[in-house]
């Protein structure tokens, strides 16, 4: 399953989450690093979805960019 992750600039590195599981988050200091937390996550979220028997969210987002002349 490919899941879409938001990285976000933090004052000390990245933040990363995926809208299409709740409260499956990860950090780090390099952009690297933060992709690599959250993929660690969500391995660790979704096997304990599994081990409990508990439903595998599908992945439901997507994204997109918008492209707006620039206000200077």
């Amino acid at each position: 399953m490919k899941y879409l992750i938001v990285i976000e600039k933090t004052n000390t590195g990245f933040s990363a989450f995926t809208p299409d599981i709740d409260g499956c988050v990860a950090t780090g200091k390099t952009k690297e690093e933060v992709r690599k937390n959250m993929r660690d996550a969500l391995d660790f979220h979704l096997e304990g979805l599994f081990l409990s028997k508990q439903d595998i969210p599908k992945p439901y987002t997507c994204s997109d960019y918008v492209e707006l002349a620039a206000m200077a």
